[in-house]
């Protein structure tokens, strides 16, 4: 008779097991889901995360937290496709030439290392197995994310993954505008127009804003003349075209998340 209870007792239980296991989370976001829930999804659920880095720097007509909300609307979008949680965004980074400008802030690698370190070191420990940066902000910073996720991985045996996304689209650049682009370019300009047209302005933009980039490091200059800068000569200047806006964003987090899962999907293949 005991035995048969027990039985009874399994059979009632299962549903709810099987309810939790497959519950679909209330948010993604880190800092908006509660402790109960997180314990319960990571990582028997979801064990990757993204992490949004950036900086605080000029961006031609565009916000000066370009770099952040950038990367932040691409893990919002992906999230659920490549089934993961989503970091605070690290809004403060290592900005170069540009940092002289109003309302720039720029971190030292030697501040900036072992922070980035400790953050992802937290999220090791949050137990997620993946852990994936997506990049808004290049020169130094860049150097400095895949060196310490390197080390992260190798240290705690987990998955790590760099994306810096405006070049990881370059192809989708050439694609949607026909030309190449450049910082605070046509290309990034009409990826924030795409997440919230009210952060670019068009009345204050002219050509004139935009410099090209030294070809061949040909020549320097600190703070760089431009808040805009061209990757070719007489490409990306900026035009304000919301329904290519929209396309390229589009087209760039479907590249984004696609690339994403199978990694993942190696990964998993390979058994690490």
């Amino acid at each position: 008779m005991k035995n048969l209870l027990f039985i009874f007792a399994i059979i009632a239980i299962l549903p709810f097991a099987s309810d939790a296991k497959d519950k679909k989370p209330t948010t993604r976001e880190m800092d908006r889901i509660n402790w109960m829930e997180f314990k319960e999804l990571v990582p028997d659920q979801i064990d990757t995360v993204l992490l949004p880095t950036g900086t605080l720097e000029p961006h031609g007509v565009a916000n000066n937290g370009a770099d952040n909300t950038a990367p932040w609307a691409i893990s919002k979008t992906i999230a659920e496709r490549t089934n993961a949680m989503i970091a605070p965004t690290l809004a403060y980074g290592m900005t170069g030439s540009l940092a002289a400008y109003p309302g720039a802030f720029k971190m030292s690698e030697e501040v900036y290392r072992p922070f980035v370190k400790e953050i992802m070191e937290g999220l090791v420990k949050n137990k997620f197995k993946t852990l994936i940066i997506i990049n808004g902000h290049g020169g130094g910073q860049t150097a400095v994310l895949k060196s310490v996720a390197a080390e992260i991985a190798n240290e705690y045996q987990v998955r790590t993954l760099v994306i810096n996304w405006w070049s990881f689209a370059a192809d989708v650049t050439e694609e949607v505008f026909g030309e190449n682009g450049g910082h605070a370019g046509w290309n990034e300009n009409a990826f924030i127009q795409a997440i919230d047209p009210s952060l670019v302005h068009e009345d204050k933009y002219s050509d004139k804003l935009a410099t090209p980039y030294p070809q061949n490091g040909s020549w320097a200059a600190t703070p760089f003349p431009s808040s805009i800068g061209l990757y070719k000569e007489g490409e990306g200047y900026i035009k304000f075209d919301q329904k290519l806006a929209d396309e390229y964003y589009e087209k760039v987090t479907d590249k984004l998340a696609d690339f994403i899962v199978k990694i993942k999907a190696k990964w998993d293949l390979a058994g690490l």
